[in-house]
């Protein structure tokens, strides 16, 4: 059986135990779910809100390549990644992944792998807002991420 995808772009939040039970809701074939929710840091108390950027179209085409490419490598029954775009508040959500797969394995390593990708290379862009009511910029790429993102090229 195909590995069942879906990628969602969004401004709205996103429950992630509801997202994660509807995906495993009648798949006795499943034997393991990994969910990676990422929340957006307040940055020690200065940031007031993170704004999120994307080319509408560009972004759900490159997400669901890279999914694909994710299912490919791993023996995968279903994945669903949802991203959101717009401002979004310390604490709130920001990115799901859920990898779902016959053993955990498999699950734990395509949900780093996807969420290595997110990290480096989906076509989003962050600005931070600050609570003085500043801007402190772009958010630029770290050499962690970075770093971590290479290993996938194998």
């Amino acid at each position: 059986m195909a590995c069942h995808i879906s990628v969602r772009v969004q401004a709205e939040s996103f429950d992630a135990g509801a997202e994660a039970a509807c995906l495993a809701h009648g798949r006795t074939e499943l034997g393991a779910i990994v969910t990676f929710t990422g929340l957006c840091r307040d940055e020690g108390g200065t940031l007031a809100a993170l704004e999120i950027e994307h080319y509408p179209g560009m972004a759900e085409a490159e997400i669901s390549r890279v999914t694909e490419d994710a299912s490919g490598r791993w023996p995968l029954e279903a994945i669903l990644v949802i991203h959101r775009f717009g401002e979004i508040k310390p604490g709130e959500p920001i990115v799901l992944v859920i990898t779902a797969s016959a053993h955990r394995a498999e699950a734990f390593e395509a949900a780093a792998f996807l969420m290595d990708y997110l990290k480096t290379r989906a076509p989003f862009w962050k600005k931070q807002h600050l609570v003085d009511e500043t801007s402190a910029g772009w958010v630029e790429a770290k050499e962690q991420d970075d770093a971590a993102a290479r290993r996938w090229k194998e």
